[in-house]
């Protein structure tokens, strides 16, 4: 059984079970500003579990496309990987315990036709702040668990929660016996030695975490993820990801071409290649910022490592056609995007052989000089020169460090680049004055537009209607929010005619700053408050808006012009886009 198989299976047993197949969502999440890529399957779905309406109901199942940067390093071992397909199916408000764990079992047992001694779980242990899960433990037993194949832990192992706040739960884990003889007596599915790999997990989120503790959820939900690449990996009794159907080609087209074997430089090669593959044909592009900044830093690791097996980079574009034809069955989108991948990926490599032609002269003058001083350290200033000066990541600096037995000082160094990020944001602060680098008149007033569009969308609507994003030019706004369906033609009549009313009112613009407490107090519409420093500016409408933004926007109301909606269409799942213009009469 290969990926695209077990993929397959996976959506058509849940299909089966009542649930709607969703389209993954892209790689770049369109409306979250806390993440860099899209990291799980829930992440596109938090509206909904948190008590929004699915237009597909309320269950749900989908493969979902993945990227994680905490292991960038890891990668080259026999198990981490950057980019991965997690499988995942969801129950907002409908099953909960008893079905999600039968349907799991099904799955594992019945369509996989994994034997029952190769699984065990694990169930939540529980503490003060919910209780023991007997009941999952119940549940597993009755569907055919052995009792001894059962475990329970604490919050560490058995409590998943994104980041510091939001819904949460208890969850039981699945784990696949690989047959490797236990390190000890006391070896279980909590222990890393190698013996047991989890391979499914299933939240059931009950609870919701802020600054005050736990509350229940209006709602319960049940969350999973299951890992494609390893499940693969597992059912053809293989060792690594590696060795399965998803890279074994490109690994063997690596040795062949390779002057130099080395199986951790392939396995970097391969993981990235692919990576990059999949993060540029969702619209990733590389940069020296943020998820720009991965994927350059993805792209420069995997030409570092084809030197290192003395393969020509010339080779480069081969190996990228060589991946997509691999992955085009599970990735149609990959052949359509073909030239833009090529062509971003072989520019961006070419940039990088200028970069390391004049950094490792650098790099090599700052090893001699550190070696005569019998030094075993490299210091932060010369770290980050060669980063500011020659675009020398540090992690490159690192590796190149590394292989002459040194080490870099990376405290240093971080101290010395959080100052150069401070005053970067000064001066970003100081060239665009809050956000709008076109700052015409008409740009101006088309910001103000879109205030008085939040507020009159959340009269209509509902205040579930909050702003996911927005684009502005001179010429057009356009604006996204959350909600779940199409917007009637009454509706978008009252929108705008509330919008047109505050305009013919004239009202007076006003801004105040203060702190964020004082603002969220004051009853200050906020958006995205992980973007926000100490103290905001609070623009006030009238009596009408009152907004946390960086401005500008016009003193008063009345020059704007007619609001006129112009399109109303779907952004993504849950959220709509308007595009309206202001009509000078």
């Amino acid at each position: 059984m290969n990926a695209i198989e077990i993929r397959n299976k996976y959506l058509n047993f849940f299909k089966n079970h009542g649930h709607a197949i969703i389209p993954s969502a892209s790689l770049i999440p369109e409306n979250d500003p806390s993440v860099l890529f899209t990291t799980a399957g829930m992440q596109p779905l938090v509206p909904y579990l948190l008590g929004e309406k699915h237009p597909e109901g309320t269950r749900l199942c989908d493969y979902q496309k993945c990227v994680r940067t905490v292991d960038i390093d890891e990668v080259g071992d026999n198990r981490h990987l950057t980019y991965f397909e997690m499988l995942g199916n969801w129950s907002l408000g409908d099953y909960f315990k008893e079905e999600s764990i039968k349907m799991s079992f099904e799955f594992l047992t019945k369509e996989l036709q994994i034997p029952v001694e190769k699984l065990s779980v694990t169930v939540f242990a529980g503490d003060e702040d919910a209780p023991r899960d007997e009941e999952s433990a119940r549940i597993w037993k009755e569907a055919g668990m052995p009792e001894d194949h059962i475990y329970y832990f604490g919050k560490d192992d058995n409590w998943w929660i994104a980041g510091e706040e939001g819904p949460c739960g208890p969850d039981t884990e699945m784990f696949y016996d690989t047959g490797k003889a236990p390190c000890s007596a006391e070896c279980n599915p909590s222990c890393d030695c190698g013996k047991y790999v989890e391979i499914w997990n299933n939240v059931f989120m009950e609870y919701y975490k802020d600054k005050n503790g736990y509350s229940k959820l209006k709602q319960r939900n049940v969350d999973t993820g299951l890992g494609l690449e390893r499940m693969n990996m597992l059912l053809q009794g293989k060792e690594t990801p590696y060795d399965t159907e998803i890279f074994e080609p490109i690994m063997t087209k690596l040795k062949e071409l390779a002057k130099v074997d080395n199986l951790q430089s392939r396995r970097i090669v391969a993981e990235h290649l692919r990576s990059s593959i999949m993060i540029i044909s969702d619209g990733g592009r590389p940069s020296n910022v943020d998820r720009g900044y991965v994927l350059r830093r993805l792209i420069r690791r995997m030409t570092r490592h084809l030197n290192k097996l003395g393969i020509d980079l010339n080779e480069l574009e081969n190996l990228i056609l060589l991946n997509i034809d691999v992955l085009k069955e599970m990735y149609p989108e990959l052949q359509d995007n073909k030239e833009k991948i090529k062509n971003i990926l072989v520019e961006e490599k070419n940039k990088f052989v200028k970069t390391l032609a004049h950094g490792e002269k650098e790099f090599e003058k700052a090893i001699a000089k550190a070696k005569q001083e019998n030094k075993t350290q490299l210091d932060a200033p010369t770290a980050f020169r060669l980063y500011d000066t020659y675009g020398f990541p540090p992690e490159l600096t690192k590796d190149l460090a590394q292989e002459q037995g040194f080490t870099i000082d990376m405290d240093g160094f971080d101290k010395l680049f959080k100052e150069h990020q401070e005053k970067s944001r000064q001066g970003s602060e100081q060239k665009f004055k809050g956000g709008l680098a076109d700052q015409s008149e008409q740009t101006i007033e088309y910001h103000t537009a879109t205030h008085l569009l939040h507020k009159a969308l959340q009269i209509v609507l509902g205040e579930h209607a909050t702003q996911k994003g927005s684009n502005l030019t001179s010429e057009r706004l356009r604006f996204d929010f959350a909600h779940p369906e199409k917007l009637t033609k009454e509706q978008i009549e009252e929108v705008e005619r509330i919008v047109n009313e505050q305009i013919k009112r004239d009202l007076k613009v006003t801004c105040e700053e203060m702190t964020l407490e004082e603002a969220k107090k004051s009853g200050a519409m906020g958006l995205f408050e992980n973007k926000y420093g100490e103290k905001v500016k609070v623009y006030t409408i009238g009596d009408f808006s009152k907004e946390i933004c960086g401005g500008p926007h016009v003193e008063h109301t009345g020059n704007m012009g007619t609001f006129k909606i112009k399109k109303e269409e779907a952004s993504s799942a849950g959220v709509r886009r308007i595009k309206a213009v202001l009509i000078k009469e």
